[in-house]
């Protein structure tokens, strides 16, 4: 199912049916183009605060059987959040069905639906929770596995965070990264209309994916997309898509034999085992500090010094061209670890690594 001979894996389609006129005009022009593997449709939309459009249910199901009669080719997914959802699926004949993030965010809701899943090898995508917590992702995706289906697929669709850096969902690269590293047979695609928020965003997002190894996107359109009632800002029309996917450039993921790729990898590796011989040290000196701060009787947190450090490295990372956010990130963390080591230094207990 998630498998195409043109890579990558293109699914495409209106964040809601708004009406079957809607619907047709985005299945007509998206199914003359065979790099769009699968049409996607929202069929159920509940909302933040009650009050606006939440979908048609049933009905838009039916329109959608009706195109499927018509263009035998092309295949639909709906998100699915109640069990009702997948066994209306079924009855209509949908080919695949996601899981968006709130669902996925919530074991209770996870093991209802996947009690409807179970023994149907209805193939499922399952989007990243909201919060930033691959176990938690992981977890989802386990539960799907566990129905029995063998085609299971993880959708990248951002986090929502404090800051997420002019995104609409911080992308947070590393986390999907690390998903395709612990489960290497999953196929794994990215969003990138739900991460930018932003239709100007699309196109760089979309090239991102591919450099980082992402099989496939799923991009919302819509005939009319200013007027789209839910996500308007996020949709491009189904042309313009088709543009964007013309100027795609899908790099290769095999190995080469590059001699200066292989130079340049052994001073990547030099340096990576600087930088953990450098973090030993620095967590050496750490412990030593708390027991000059035991000794004096003093907090093991120091939120004047911290800020003093941490201004007096920003200020550093600017000069050197480092961007800031991910310097300040870094730093966090490395403080996080160093604040851990002291208060161990001080009790005496060893605590687990959150």
């Amino acid at each position: 199912m998630f498998h195409t001979a043109n890579y990558p894996f293109i699914i495409a389609g209106p964040c809601s049916i708004e009406n079957r006129e809607q619907l047709r005009s985005v299945t007509e022009t998206l199914s003359s183009d065979p790099r769009i593997a699968m049409i996607r449709c929202g069929v159920w939309k509940p909302r933040s605060r009650p009050g606006g459009f939440e979908g048609l249910g049933e009905v838009a199901l039916q329109w959608i059987k009706e195109l499927k009669e018509e263009y035998p080719q092309v295949r639909f997914c709906c998100e699915v959040a109640q069990p009702q959802h997948v066994e209306q699926c079924l009855r209509y004949g949908i080919d695949a069905v996601w899981i968006g993030a709130r669902t996925s965010g919530d074991p209770f809701s996870m093991e209802e639906l996947c009690q409807a899943l179970q023994g149907t090898q209805l193939p499922v995508m399952v989007k990243n929770p909201t919060a930033p917590d691959i176990q938690l992702w992981i977890g989802a995706i386990e539960r799907v596995l566990a129905t029995g289906t063998s085609q299971v697929a993880a959708i990248h669709r951002g986090f929502f965070m404090r800051n997420n850096i002019g995104y609409r969902n911080n992308p947070l690269w590393e986390i999907p990264i690390e998903l395709q590293r612990l489960m290497p047979q999953l196929h794994v695609f990215c969003d990138p209309s739900h991460i930018g928020g932003n239709r100007e965003l699309i196109p760089q997002l979309m090239q991102t994916a591919m450099d980082l190894h992402f099989e496939g996107l799923m991009v919302e359109v819509h005939p009319q997309p200013a007027e789209a009632l839910t996500d308007a800002a996020q949709q491009i029309t189904p042309q313009h898509l088709i543009t964007l996917l013309d100027s795609l450039i899908v790099r290769r993921s095999d190995e080469v034999a590059d001699k200066d790729l292989t130079l340049l990898r052994q001073q990547i590796d030099q340096i990576d085992r600087q930088l953990i011989e450098s973090l030993r040290t620095r967590m050496e000196v750490s412990r030593k500090i708390a027991l000059v701060k035991q000794r004096n009787n003093m907090t093991v947190f120091q939120p004047k010094r911290w800020e003093l450090v941490l201004e007096k490295d920003l200020a550093l990372a600017q000069q050197m061209g480092l961007d800031n956010t991910f310097v300040k990130e870094l730093f966090e963390k490395i403080h996080g670890e160093s604040v851990r080591l002291q208060e161990e230094a001080l009790t005496g207990n060893k605590k687990e690594i959150q």
